[in-house]
């Protein structure tokens, strides 16, 4: 008997495409159906794109597929935070809730070009402010691995629709660990590019020196087509890099890793690991070895000073990107009986809680007195965080750690606690310090809780080819998780 539609990779379903054994209607309708049949349970979608969807199907199903778009007739959903032209943009804030962008971000139009059919926009932490997708202001998204715990986040939703079969591959965006602290939470594969690899025109702002746009799917191979269609130089972003791409799916098809050097960096593998945690990582590690890789330790200052360090500088980012919401030019507007009314107001009512922490902790980091002793100082740690990543991978091909000290906790259990919640981005936020790539890998499920532990996998800059090569040969032989049992 043949595997449900929804449960197919990208690869596959492309494949099915092509063999004219599936078409582009009857995927749309299995991710449909899916959702239909898991959002209850997981709320990963803020906005269904149900018309537009098969719309687009429908015009494809009469064509044969076309083999030089990569994603032809394949559904994915995008997180709320990038813009579709003429489907809502709400960022998951009251703010921008009835935002309708008159234009498509740069990885959009990639997306659309390529043949791939937009079928959700995802839900996420407001403003991408969040490790948990428990900060829209919406609702909460669950772990399709255990409706009782969170997703990560902030691309929790993007992620949970990738692990419950409603969409092919999802983007999210990866501020600190936004893409790769759900994906390895929710069992899926998750890639943050190199900072400047793909465009980030389009994308709401949070923190714009470390905000990056990446791909979401069930393998590696998934993950690394859809970086083909979306990586490259944008003129309409500045800080979009013009350095020429590299063969992404053609390094998903190794399976040794004979010659090459892995670096442990031992602060990260003591930052308050769970037992399970640290078991199906370091046996992960093992099968490194097996596979023909030298493994050596490296120290690393990240940890100690990456969550003090970047909740300085994106709060900051944070508190000048959110002052144009302002209820005067978009957004929402609340009554004022004079100008400035009308902007307490507005602020007030559009903003949520965190939000409204990191515009406070921003804006009193870079006001006056304070400049020096907050934002100065932590750029210069910032520096120094990069120099260590790049004096390790100098002697390293790639360096390896946990994505979490922990596997998914619980709705609701650190809500109140925001800085124990920061924690949990402790072992990913030095690497978007550093602006380096990095890919999250399922390791296997923990021996304790069933749940997914992911990998992470930290390469040079602009080597994304080279981490997608290891990625895929561990791949290949660590424990497969299976579907999720939370649905």
């Amino acid at each position: 008997m043949s595997a449900p539609l929804h449960s197919l990779t990208l690869t596959e379903a492309r494949d099915r495409i092509a063999r004219e054994t599936a078409t582009p209607s009857a995927l749309v309708d299995a991710c449909f159906a899916r959702i239909a049949q898991t959002e209850k349970k997981i709320h990963a979608c803020i906005t269904l794109c149900e018309q537009e969807a098969r719309a687009a199907a429908a015009a494809m199903d009469g064509i044969r597929p076309d083999p030089d778009k990569a994603l032809w007739g394949i559904p994915v959903t995008v997180k709320d935070v990038i813009c579709t032209k003429g489907i809502r943009t709400t960022a998951a804030s009251r703010m921008l809730e009835n935002f309708v962008p008159p234009y498509d971000a740069f990885v959009v139009r990639r997306l659309k070009e390529a043949g791939a059919i937009i079928t959700a926009k995802t839900n996420m932490d407001e403003f991408a402010m969040g490790s948990s997708t428990e900060f829209s202001a919406f609702f909460k998204t669950a772990n399709p691995w255990d409706t009782t715990r969170v997703p990560g986040g902030s691309s929790g939703g993007s992620a949970a629709s990738v692990a419950a079969g409603q969409c092919f591959a999802s983007l999210g965006t990866d501020t600190g660990g936004s893409i790769r602290l759900p994906a390895g939470l929710c069992g899926c594969v998750g890639i943050k590019p190199t900072y400047g690899r793909v465009s980030r025109y389009g994308a709401v702002a949070f923190g714009s020196s470390l905000d990056q746009i990446g791909p979401m799917a069930r393998t590696v191979k998934d993950c690394a087509l859809v970086l083909s269609v979306i990586a490259g130089c944008d003129p309409k972003d500045a800080t979009c890099c013009d350095v020429p791409l590299q063969d992404y799916v053609g390094a998903a098809g190794r399976t040794g890793l004979e010659g090459i050097t892995l670096g442990l960096p031992v602060e990260y593998w003591r930052e308050g690991l769970s037992a399970e945690t640290g078991q199906v990582c370091r046996a992960a590690v093992d099968t490194a070895v097996k596979l023909g890789a030298t493994v050596k330790e490296v120290s690393l200052s990240g940890p100690a000073y990456s969550i003090a360090c970047y909740y300085v500088l994106a709060s900051a980012e944070a508190s000048t990107n959110l002052a144009r919401f302002d209820g005067m030019r978009y957004g929402l507007r609340a009554a004022g009986k004079d100008l400035p009314a009308c902007y307490k107001a507005s602020r007030s009512a559009g903003f949520g809680p965190e939000v409204k922490r990191r515009i406070l902790l921003g804006t009193y980091a870079l006001s006056s007195g304070y400049y020096d002793a907050y934002y100065e100082k932590a750029a210069k740690v910032r520096r120094r965080i990069a120099e260590d990543f790049a004096a390790a991978l100098e002697h390293c091909d790639a360096l390896l750690s946990p994505v979490s000290p922990v596997t998914a906790w619980k709705l609701g259990s650190m809500v109140e606690d925001p800085l124990a919640l920061y924690k949990m981005d402790i072992l990913t936020l030095g690497v978007s310090l550093a602006g380096l790539p990095a890919v999250s890998l399922p390791a296997g499920p923990g021996p304790d809780s069933g749940l997914p532990v992911g990998l992470q996998i930290i390469g040079r800059a602009f080597d994304e080819a080279g981490i997608i090569g290891i990625a895929a040969a561990l791949e290949n032989v660590l424990p497969r998780l299976g579907d999720p049992n939370g649905l």
